[in-house]
């Protein structure tokens, strides 16, 4: 999978270092992907789930942060659409959700 605007991610790993180790491991475990459906996506995390037809939310550091991803399986695309506390992501529509 091709990760748009990869370097959003890294520079939010780099301001939050807690989470700096689970980002570079979701990073890379897309940049190997070449899944073609959602339960693809979500099954490659074990505490990852659905939020919407093309969203998927993962738990980074034990639930501590999220991460909401959408996927284009078609053209092999990811976006990030939010990486934050589990408490920022109590704020936020995931379904809608754009912060990037």
């Amino acid at each position: 999978m091709k990760l748009i605007a990869r370097s959003t991610v890294l520079k939010y790993a780099a301001k939050h270092p807690a989470v700096a180790a689970a980002l570079s491991h979701w990073l890379t475990v897309i940049k190997e992907a070449s899944w073609t459906t959602m339960s693809e996506a979500a099954n490659a995390f074990s505490k990852a789930k659905s939020v919407s037809g093309d969203r998927i939310r993962y738990d980074l550091v034990g639930g501590d942060y999220r991460l909401i991803a959408a996927f284009d399986f078609e053209r092999q695309i990811t976006f990030v659409k939010f990486i934050g506390t589990h408490a920022e992501y109590d704020k936020v529509d995931a379904e809608t959700v754009a912060q990037f």
